[in-house]
């Protein structure tokens, strides 16, 4: 599973069966950028539900690789979810993904109003598949 923390909403993708490809799968919303609670209820059901074995979570770094405010709130939230789900939580440089997001809904024709909708979910299938990428699942 793979996951863009925000402020207000995180996205969910999670990869195939095989582990070769990413789809989006949501974008959790919440109400203050503190509560949690239904968050991470909600990240653990979908990790239940599609099999999750571990979570890639986005650190969001500067970019002289350095980590802000934002990474250091990611990090918070990488223990929470660990306590929450019970799964290894890998953080994964997140860099530009946004921004590659935003591009990549602009080629494929999306609205402006749809774009806010589905950019946290295309970032996060990003941040995972380039973590797929990077670590090849070994042929059987």
């Amino acid at each position: 599973m793979g996951l863009d923390y925000g402020t207000k909403t995180v996205g969910v993708a999670v990869s195939d069966l095989l582990g070769i490809t990413a789809q989006g799968v949501e974008t959790i919303t919440r109400k203050s950028s503190n509560k949690l609670r239904q968050t991470l209820a909600r990240i653990k059901v979908l990790a239940e539900d599609y099999q999750v074995e571990k979570i890639v979570l986005g650190l969001p770094k500067n970019m002289d690789n350095t980590l802000g405010e934002r990474a250091e709130a990611t990090v918070e939230f990488k223990k929470m979810l660990e306590q929450r789900t019970g799964l290894p939580v890998l953080l994964w440089d997140e860099r530009l993904t946004t921004m590659e997001s935003e591009q990549i809904l602009m080629s494929a024709g999306v609205r402006r109003e749809r774009r806010k909708e589905r950019i946290d979910w295309m970032a996060a299938t990003l941040i995972l598949q380039s973590y797929m990428d990077s670590h090849p699942v070994p042929e059987r």
